[in-house]
């Protein structure tokens, strides 16, 4: 019996990895070439494994409580890649469950179900145009929003990574700068390869060749001399947050919008992706991303508010030491800071409950924030001590965000976890803005404590990216 069992598993195992095989390339041809992008239920299957490809299918069912073979969702992959569609994001996962087991289970025409489901984009050209992204800075987030963007190094691809600039380098500057980027302590090696031309004072990643220009003021950049124009410039290093400040990147040649990767001060808007990017016109040259904790606590905020109403309440964040802080004890301009971050918690102030007011005004006076700094490298946590207008319980809390992880706008902002074991390492590299820890709600008539965990560098910079896309006008639509 034991051995029929063992024959039984490692069968159903070898299905799963042969369909797994067999659907990897077409969802690798399908981005690279046509700039479709397949999911399931909201995760991205871009340079997937075999074994992401098959939990990403197992996820399924904590969700719906039905098994999704991946031999069901097999047929619809192949049937995608033999239509012609305009640029998008598909959830495979979606359309094969609603074909299976929802609203398409009496459809027995697959072709048919497809082409009204993906109408939008069905036969439909891409209207897009390329657009020239600068990274001006090279720390944490603007190595990571490299990462992200080499990982869709591809012919369809239309935001494109042309240059870096960092402050002028000493010898063996382009070699580390290119291993900082080759290896990370918290997010692993690069998923590809990465060689340096020294003679060209560039970095060759996954065949982008990325110019390093050397500058120490936006003023001594012309761009156009390396082939760039009409540039999306990201400012991650955080030396100018208004717009006076900024608008120096614009006087560069070759430059045409900024994009800055802190809370912006005076009338720059800040967006959280999610909430607010319908803010972004055509006409705006500059914007800020906000900060990590303000993109991870108001898309969650959002939600709340506009189903239970939220009359007021204190945003604590437990936040990971960043490069602001000592290494050891040493002088530091702000309170506390000066303390050596490895070794100590260090309660200091943030603006990210006030700062969500910029993106989402309804909450403008109604809360009040504080933050602990602590000694872990990346992952953070937000408690939200919140009294609502209306009385409610844990179980519909939670699965009102659950849904909204899943089925809502804020689908790439909200994930959720239903984990009684789950620890902030295990959150390394969520592309969601913030995850909901659902068993740790607690739930007092109006009165609401959920604690969201974040990614606040890796999380945050995918946030970041989208709002990239957005002002480079190369939003695609979603589907379903």
């Amino acid at each position: 019996m034991n051995q029929q069992y063992e024959q039984e598993l490692q069968s159903s195992w070898q299905e799963r990895q042969e369909y797994a095989e067999r659907m990897l390339p077409i969802i690798g041809k399908l981005y690279r070439n046509h700039a479709v992008e397949i999911l399931v239920y909201g995760r991205t299957l871009l340079n997937a494994s075999v074994i992401d490809l098959i939990k990403a299918h197992r996820t399924v069912r904590l969700f719906e409580g039905v098994k999704l073979r991946l031999r069901e969702s097999w047929p619809i992959l192949e049937a995608i890649n033999n239509m012609q569609l305009a640029p998008c994001q598909v959830d495979l996962g979606r359309l094969a469950y609603e074909f299976h087991y929802g609203k398409g289970k009496d459809e027995t025409d697959l072709h048919a179900y497809l082409e009204t489901e993906l109408s939008k984009v069905n036969n439909k050209e891409d209207e897009h145009e390329p657009r020239d992204v600068v990274l001006y800075g090279f720390g944490r987030i603007g190595r990571l929003l490299a990462r992200l963007m080499i990982e869709r190094q591809g012919k369809a691809n239309k935001l494109r990574l042309k240059a870096i600039v960092v402050r002028g380098g000493k010898e063996g500057d382009l070699e580390k700068r290119a291993s900082l980027l080759r290896r990370d302590s918290v997010h692993g090696p690069f998923n590809g390869s990465i060689t340096v031309d020294e003679e060209r004072k560039a970095i060759k990643a996954n065949g982008s060749f990325i110019q390093v220009i050397y500058a120490n003021h936006p003023s001594e950049v012309d761009y156009t001399q390396y082939g760039i124009k009409n540039a999306i410039v990201v400012d991650n290093t955080g030396m100018w947050r208004d717009r006076d400040g900024l608008s120096q990147h614009l006087q560069a040649k070759g430059a045409e919008k900024v994009i800055l990767t802190a809370p912006g001060k005076g009338d720059i808007k800040n967006i959280v992706h999610g909430v607010n990017q319908a803010d972004i016109k055509s006409s705006d040259t500059i914007l800020s991303a906000a900060s990590c904790t303000t993109n991870a606590i108001t898309p969650v905020l959002k939600a709340l508010d506009e189903e239970y109403g939220i009359s007021s309440g204190h945003v604590e964040t437990v936040h990971s030491f960043t490069n602001d802080q000592n290494l050891i004890d040493n002088f530091h301009k702000a309170e506390r800071r000066g303390r050596a971050a490895s070794l100590n918690m260090v309660i200091t102030e943030t603006g990210a409950a006030q700062a969500v007011a910029k993106a989402y005004p309804k909450l403008d006076g109604k809360l009040t924030g504080n933050a602990i700094r602590v000694p872990t490298p990346n992952v953070s946590m937000a408690i939200l001590n919140l009294h609502l207008n209306s009385d409610t319980d844990k179980e519909c809390i939670n699965t009102y965000l659950r849904n909204a992880s899943l089925f809502s706008e804020l689908q790439h902002q909200i994930d959720y976890t239903a984990s009684t074991e789950i620890v902030s390492t295990d959150l390394v590299g969520t592309r969601a803005a913030s995850v909901l820890d659902s068993q740790a709600t607690i739930v007092a008539g109006n009165r609401a404590t959920l604690y969201v965990w974040y990614d606040n560098e890796f999380g945050y910079s995918c946030q970041v990216m989208r709002v990239v896309t957005d002002m480079a006008g190369l939003s695609v639509p979603s589907i379903p």
